[in-house]
């Protein structure tokens, strides 16, 4: 009785030495990349009440910090100008964590479905291209990968990878792209994480009281149905994919994501909305958020639904502070297929709004495409104005596609329309009292009104009347 007494009691206290003992997230490993010029947060657990000291290899002190009651511990460590690499010592309670070939530089999250998933994985022949040129030491790779969890969590199982042709081929096409696109333009060491999922609606990348406690959100999200490849619940993604992360120093987001929410458009705005203001809480600062306006694809809904949803996005775009989208329209070789294969000009187009916006170094004033404005009838014409237009349209074709105008009978009837400066005047000699101009407003769109730097004019249209 006595010896089973002492076996347990050993037992119990290797259990808690195990418990106890000096750890760290896996987000915090060899290879990774910390955002420079900042307070980046390291963080673990320990024994309760111990310290724990941090000694960086760019810095002269010493970073002390204590471990809390309920073992948990955090501290900021200064980062300096970008450069690297550097090694990163933890010690506590006479364990030591020792972190090789770390880079300071900027970090950027890239997550969404699979247009955003998508790689050398999936045969993106754009990547199988790169793939014996993947070589830059100053590109770092972290994938995260695809498992949900009904609480939250606070960790992950996947570390930092260093560029190659290994690592590079289950990631994100368009996240590298970035990558490849920043290093070139800023000459500074790029972190790219890659949380997606193929098929997942925004709601499960949401936490999910913000779902819960909204009825209009949880109705719509109740809609979404069952299917074997993917989780349709509430915050699931949030909690194992993406809150895991949060502690992590970022320079913002980059999202892919709409094509499984087209059904519920109505709610996208608000839902994107909520997602991306949570996000911002829970990394304590209003992180850039630019994203990619779903591609044309034929749906097949009676209502041109995918239409709506890009109205949505757009709605998003331009009313939350510190988002940028791009438009696609010109990139699809397919309408059947909801992978567009071009990612490169997708990654050069997103990376483009970062350069000019939050690096302040681009150098072309109409590297957004442009979005509607507002509408002057003028006698039997509509003259259109836009946003993010300085230097004009142009035309890919004799004439202006997809473009419709409308009386006050509803009926929409092929337009004509005369590029004057950044305004579009759009007429129809069967409309002699116009009221409404619609632009590429199908779900298969592809028009070919471009600004003078190449970048579609986003469909769009002056009513708002239900179909």
């Amino acid at each position: 009785m006595k010896r089973t007494f002492i076996l347990t009691c050993l037992a119990v206290a290797l259990q808690l030495t195990c418990f106890g003992q000096l750890r760290i997230p896996h987000v915090l490993s060899d290879n990774m990349v910390l955002q420079r010029n900042a307070n980046a947060n390291i963080w673990g657990w320990g024994y309760a009440s111990t310290e724990v000291a941090i000694i960086a290899s760019w810095l002269s002190d010493t970073v002390k910090t204590k471990v809390d009651a309920g073992g948990r511990w955090l501290a900021q460590v200064p980062t300096t100008q970008a450069g690297g690499p550097y090694e990163l010592e933890i010690l506590s309670a006479g364990s030591k964590i020792t972190l090789h070939n770390i880079l300071l530089g900027d970090v950027w999250l890239c997550s969404g479905q699979s247009n955003m998933e998508w790689g050398g994985n999936q045969q993106l022949q754009e990547i199988l291209d790169e793939l014996p040129h993947a070589k830059d030491s100053q590109i770092r790779l972290l994938q995260v990968s695809r498992t949900a969890a009904d609480y939250p969590q606070d960790d992950i199982t996947n570390s930092w990878q260093a560029l190659s042709a290994e690592s590079l081929k289950p990631f994100s096409g368009i996240g590298y792209f970035i990558a490849k696109r920043l290093r070139a333009e800023l000459d500074v060491p790029i972190g790219i994480i890659n949380a997606s999922w193929g098929g997942t609606p925004a709601e499960v990348w949401t936490p999910a009281y913000i779902i819960e406690n909204d009825p209009e959100l949880r109705r719509l999200g109740a809609m979404q149905g069952d299917a074997p490849y993917r989780p349709k619940d509430a915050g699931v993604l949030w909690n194992s994919m993406i809150r895991p992360l949060t502690p992590f120093v970022l320079s913002g987001f980059y999202w892919y994501q709409g094509e499984s929410n087209v059904g519920t458009w109505v709610g996208y705005d608000k839902l994107m909305r909520a997602m991306v203001t949570s996000w911002r809480m829970a990394w304590n600062a209003e992180l850039p958020f630019y994203f990619v306006q779903i591609a044309p694809f034929a749906y097949g809904n009676e209502l041109p639904l995918a239409a709506l949803l890009r109205e949505q996005q757009e709605m998003t775009a331009k009313t939350l502070p510190r988002t940028g989208m791009v438009v696609v329209s010109d990139l699809v070789d397919n309408i059947k297929d909801i992978h567009p294969k071009q990612k490169l000009e997708v990654a050069n187009r997103l990376a483009a709004i970062a350069l000019n916006e939050y690096y302040g170094v681009g150098k072309d004033k109409d590297y957004r495409s442009p979005l509607y404005k507002g509408h002057r009838t003028q006698g039997k014409s509509i003259t259109i104005s836009f946003e993010y237009l300085e230097n004009g349209l142009q035309v890919k074709g004799d004439h202006i596609t997809d473009l419709y105008i409308a009386g006050k009978d509803r009926v929409f009837h092929e337009a004509k329309a005369l590029i004057k400066g950044n305004e579009l005047i759009v007429s129809s000699p069967e409309v002699n009292d116009p009221v409404a101009v619609r632009f590429g407003f199908t779900e298969t769109a592809m028009p070919n009104l471009f600004n003078k730097n190449g970048l579609p004019v986003a469909p769009f249209r002056t009513d708002d009347w239900s179909f």
